[in-house]
């Protein structure tokens, strides 16, 4: 378990169904293959549309999307900030977040001091 501090975490959530949330990735890899495939699994189970932005790039990916979320090359310690719009769009941002938070449950450690 990684014992270092992490980021404070920030979540929004209005009226319409929007609700968005800002997240530091503290996985050992990043998002990688595995943790990529478990986090658009777990994005295309809600009927809402899901995106991601990358340290504060401007740039909104498709967070459904495998293609997308691996090609952002998203590294430890990178800030996401994931928004989501429509049906359950709180309750997406919420399990989508909380999987991030548990390093998308991998159990062994991950990077250089594994």
């Amino acid at each position: 378990m990684d014992n270092r501090p992490r980021r404070k975490t920030s979540e929004t959530v209005d009226t319409h169904g929007y609700c968005q949330a800002e997240i530091e990735v503290t996985h050992g890899f990043g998002l990688h293959a595995r943790p990529s495939v478990i986090f658009t699994r777990l994005a295309k189970s809600f009927p809402c549309t899901v995106e991601i932005e990358v340290n504060d790039s401007n740039v909104w990916l498709n967070g459904k999307s495998i293609v997308k979320i691996m090609g952002a090359k998203i590294r430890r310690g990178s800030i996401l900030k994931i928004r989501a719009r429509g049906l359950r769009a709180a309750e997406a941002i919420h399990a989508l977040r909380a999987l991030v938070e548990r390093d998308f449950d991998e159990e062994k450690k991950h990077g250089r001091s594994a």
